[in-house]
């Protein structure tokens, strides 16, 4: 078993962030979170049920999507709540096309007026967006379909929310609102020790207590180092590719170096005994072009 020198869980892995968040003991810890993040539109969700995370397209050609967390309040709008890890080429067009699939799903047979209960996307992100990086300040994105010319909303139903979790360094004392402080949770669990005077609120000592390394049982650890595991080879390997692929950015142009940047890392990846597609969602690289590496 191995010996953790955190005493708490590392939420971006898959594990951690399915333990606290994905669990139905602890389905008040993502009803709390989502209020916090979504109360300015949405008013109080009063209850969340979890949906199966695995959605099958209409016909054999479509895609399969699977989520980290879907749910559905009380009033049968839709939420899909995204973990990502490694930066992707296509990530936002992943999350356009993961919201499709709660929205093709309220189809109804028969004569049906379109109306549709509405979609949620949230991303929390542990990477920064290339074309974001001159905003150091602003970590939260929310985006809806609005008019170019009035910038007024034109369609309130699907909303995507990214929040870029490294632009985040509040202190403990600059710490103004609820959200804050999750956000400032999710940045900084394996590094607290003693949970400070802030964070003592019901809500919290709840995730710190379901958090807490020494309480798993020998199972739940091996599932847990299984998935700290992986990320770390991941960041391990985006690490070591990160400055290659920079160097390719200025030799042959920075779209194409972002390629080759991502080709060597599905390589890496791919020597740790990943699946490929594991590697086509840490890279964003699709099944051709992972074809194309294992036979060159």
């Amino acid at each position: 078993m191995e010996y953790f020198m955190e005493k708490y869980i590392n939420p971006f892995t898959d594990y951690g962030f399915k333990k606290l968040f994905g669990e139905e003991p602890n389905k008040d810890l993502l009803l709390d979170f989502l209020n916090e993040l979504l109360k300015e539109e949405q008013g109080e969700i009063k209850s969340l049920n979890y949906i199966k995370n695995e959605q099958l397209g209409s016909t054999g050609v479509d895609r399969k999507a699977i989520f980290d967390l879907y749910c559905e309040n009380e009033r049968g709008e839709k939420f899909i709540v995204e973990l990502q890890k490694a930066k992707q080429s296509f990530f936002k067009d992943r999350t356009v096309f993961y919201s499709t699939f709660p929205i093709r799903e309220q189809a109804k047979q028969g004569d049906w007026n379109y109306k549709l209960k509405a979609v949620y996307t949230v991303a929390i992100l542990d990477f920064v967006f290339e074309e974001d990086k001159h905003q150091p300040e602003k970590y939260r994105y929310d985006v809806k379909l609005t008019d170019i010319e009035t910038c007024k909303v034109f369609y309130n139903k699907l909303t995507f929310v990214y929040l870029e979790m490294p632009k985040f360094n509040k202190t403990v004392d600059q710490l103004t609102t609820r959200f804050d402080k999750w956000l400032y949770i999710l940045r900084n669990l394996t590094r607290i020790q003693e949970i400070p005077e802030p964070l003592q609120e019901e809500i919290f000592e709840k995730l710190f207590e379901v958090a807490e390394i020494s309480k798993f049982n020998p199972a739940q650890v091996r599932s847990y180092e299984d998935s700290l595991k992986y990320y770390r080879d991941l960041q391990n390997t985006i690490d070591t590719a990160r400055d290659e692929g920079l160097e390719a950015g200025i030799e042959i142009g920075e779209e194409r170096g972002q390629i080759k940047a991502m080709e060597r890392i599905a390589r890496n990846l791919l020597q740790t005994g990943m699946s490929e597609a594991q590697v086509m969602a840490a890279t964003g690289l699709d099944e051709v072009q992972l074809l194309r590496l294992k036979t060159c």
